[in-house]
């Protein structure tokens, strides 16, 4: 017996940037009747990219929300990014669908950017259909899209369809199971007709094939197949469904998205193949208190589950929460509870989103994806909940973030603007990262790549109008002693009344890498007053902030307070904070001074057909690579590198892997800099002082 949600898909559009997603996904909205006319992306009409920054550049950049009823099904839709640096926003909303829609580019085939999201959707065991888009384009090629789907993806293609012609040609597809030619028509609809004679053969023996696999995938039916040769088109697509639905098939159909060929077709296949949220089975969540597993199931008479998987933030109306529920009914101008931060959520009108715009709705049941503004506690990740019956639900893993570049405010005295602006958007994008480095006193903003930063400043000018700088960050380089010294700082001054006088002797040596500062106080029979001896230590520690060869902070030696001498009257802390720093900046360049840069731990993750290329490049980074070993498909390379050498190392490994390369990066500790490029740094460092 069918369940309460039967009639509800919920399915993202997913591939590799540029291949079509968002003008199918406009495509059939227009079809359903959801929107009156058909958005293009081309020209700024389309209702799924509306961000000033999607529209500059042509491409997604934020997942976008919208809904539609076909033939009594209710369906939710998502349009994601396909562009790598945006992929983790694509990631948090495949965590929380139940089936996908892959679009692959008839003419560009399986690119990367297909293989990255088709192994996301694996992971979270979706169901899937194929849409090979763009059939009517010069070099169109089926053929070779379904060999990749073999030997690239590893999946079983079943297709659904055969090609009425190709490029210019392509004016429709035969339906293998009813044996029907479905040509274009007005408005999306297609007409039926007979198959050409020049396709029959072909159309028959690949209804063979679809009968086998529609079999396969039940005992009743392989029986009935083996006795009488044929299958009615209900058992046909009742056991294509089941082999969807466990992964072991993916249908394929075809179309031309951006003259709407093939979308009502598409829409019968979503509610023929893709889950209702019944068919994705239990769900598993923890109780908050206890930890103990709790298990819900797609009833909306269950107890209410929902995960906010994304926020937007917007100047003007708050934050927006974006939401799935799974379990349990969201009802409009109501409390929940927050089962991740145990706390109520007093919250108004529901929405269901439809691109830039909402639809006010009473109610959302499981499946549904909606919104709600204003929340004051929840953020991305967290579970709405009964505090009767509360569940924590897992949340989506973060992105690993690439690259990091400085923001510097446009306008002086921005600083904590620019803070508090970036920590919304944060909110928007948990894939960014912002830091503050307190020794080179820049804000740093981590994200998946340079793109993925660009656009975060933009959209920093356009909602919050704070305009930012982006750097190269400046490395934080220390300096150090390699030899030992003794050393007198004496600091003398008489200007009429009270003079100053302080005369220290102090000894200076190297301590191992790492070992940071250490004062040791070696004054016996008071040459020093016991009060003095801070203050010298306190001249020493700020002078050591500035190193005297390129301004870096000194570390990693000892001070040895020795002797000295002090004057009844004209002694004071100033005068010996004073003769400390005057000894510690001498003794230093005395003391064979050089110039340490952090040495970063870089764990790289490459195809093995690019490892001798990628351990090349480290090497001429002066890297050391410490090791290597297999993790799948891929290996996985450690090395040691410094930090200056891998600043913008992101774009070189995504052109030296074609795009399937990506690093961890954390810091190691310190070395030496070789004198050659001691020099270079040191000389740059003196010039940007003299300018400051």
């Amino acid at each position: 017996m069918a369940g309460k949600t039967a009639h509800i898909r919920n399915l993202a559009f997913i591939g590799h940037s540029g291949c079509g997603k968002t003008s199918l996904a406009e495509a059939l909205l227009f079809t359903a009747g959801a929107t009156s006319r058909l958005g293009k992306v081309d020209d700024g009409s389309s209702v799924l990219d509306f961000e000033a920054e999607e529209l500059k550049r042509k491409i997604t950049i934020s997942s976008a929300f919208h809904h539609c009823t076909w033939k009594k099904h209710t369906l939710f839709l998502a349009d994601t990014p396909g562009d790598d640096n945006f992929l983790a926003d694509t990631r948090a909303v495949l965590h929380v669908m139940d089936g996908a829609v892959v679009v692959i580019d008839a003419v560009d085939g399986v690119k990367v950017g297909t293989e990255k999201v088709w192994q996301t959707a694996s992971h979270y065991g979706l169901p899937r259909l194929v849409f090979i888009n763009k059939m009517d384009r010069e070099r169109a090629d089926y053929q070779a899209v379904l060999d990749s789907l073999k030997k690239v993806l590893e999946a079983q293609p079943v297709l659904l369809q055969l090609p009425l012609g190709q490029e210019a040609a392509f004016k429709g597809v035969v339906d293998l199971v009813a044996l029907k030619a479905y040509r274009a028509g007005a408005g999306g609809k297609m007409e039926a007709g007979p198959v050409p004679d020049d396709l029959k053969d072909e159309g028959e023996s690949l209804r063979n094939d679809l009968l086998n696999f529609a079999a396969e995938s039940d005992d009743e039916l392989i029986e009935k197949f083996l006795e009488e040769g044929d299958l009615t088109p209900e058992e046909i697509f009742r056991g294509l469904r089941l082999g969807a639905l466990a992964g072991k098939i993916v249908p394929v159909l075809f179309g031309a998205a951006l003259g709407n060929l093939g979308s009502s077709l598409l829409l019968d296949a979503i509610n023929l193949f893709l889950p209702a949220p019944e068919d994705r089975g239990v769900i598993v969540g923890k109780h908050p208190a206890t930890g103990a597993e709790v298990v819900l199931t797609a009833d909306p008479d269950g107890p209410l589950a929902a995960q906010v998987f994304k926020t937007v933030a917007d100047p003007y109306a708050g934050r927006l929460s974006i939401f799935r529920v799974f379990s349990g009914v969201m009802t409009s101008d109501s409390t929940v509870f927050n089962a991740t931060r145990s706390a109520p959520e007093r919250y108004g009108q529901l929405f269901l989103l439809e691109g830039k715009g909402q639809k006010a709705v009473s109610e959302a049941g499981p499946g549904a994806i909606a919104a709600v503004a204003k929340l004051k506690e929840t953020v991305t990740g967290d579970t709405l909940a009964m505090e009767t019956a509360p569940a924590v639900l897992p949340a989506p893993g973060t992105a690993r973030t690439m690259i990091t570049l400085a923001v510097e405010p446009k306008s002086r005295g921005d600083e904590d603007k620019v803070y508090s602006s970036f920590q919304k958007l944060i909110e928007e994008d948990p894939s960014l990262k912002l830091t503050r480095n307190a020794e080179t006193k820049e804000i740093l903003l981590s994200g998946v790549g340079a793109v993925h930063i660009e656009a975060t400043a933009e959209k920093l000018k356009r909602k919050f109008g704070v305009e930012v700088n982006l750097k190269q960050p400046k490395v934080p380089y220390r300096e150090t002693i390699k030899g030992a010294t003794k050393v007198q700082g004496k600091y003398k001054r008489q200007s009429g009344g009270r003079g100053q006088y302080g005369d220290t002797w102090l000894e200076l040596e190297p301590l191992p890498r790492g070992a940071g500062f250490e004062f040791v106080d070696k004054i016996v029979g008071g040459v020093i007053p016991k009060q003095y001896i801070p203050s010298v230590e306190k001249g020493i520690v700020e002078a050591m902030q500035e190193g005297i060869l390129a301004g870096f902070p000194t570390v990693d030696f000892r001070v040895k307070l020795y002797d000295g001498s002090f004057h009844e009257v004209d002694s004071s802390d100033m005068a010996f904070k004073i003769a400390g720093s005057m000894g510690f900046k001498k003794g230093v360049q005395q003391a064979n001074p050089t110039l340490l840069e952090p040495i970063m731990k870089l764990t790289v993750l490459v195809p093995e057909e690019n490892m001798g290329d990628i351990i090349g490049d480290l090497n001429g980074r002066r890297g050391r690579v410490l090791g290597m070993e297999p993790k799948g498909r891929l290996q996985e390379i450690t090395a040691q590198v410094p930090m200056s050498e891998v600043l913008m190392y992101a774009p070189d490994l995504i052109s030296k892997t074609g795009g399937r390369g990506v690093f961890d990066m954390e810091f190691s500790h310190y070395e030496e800099v070789p004198p050659h490029l001691a020099e270079k740094i040191i000389a740059e460092a003196r010039a940007a002082r003299e300018k400051e």
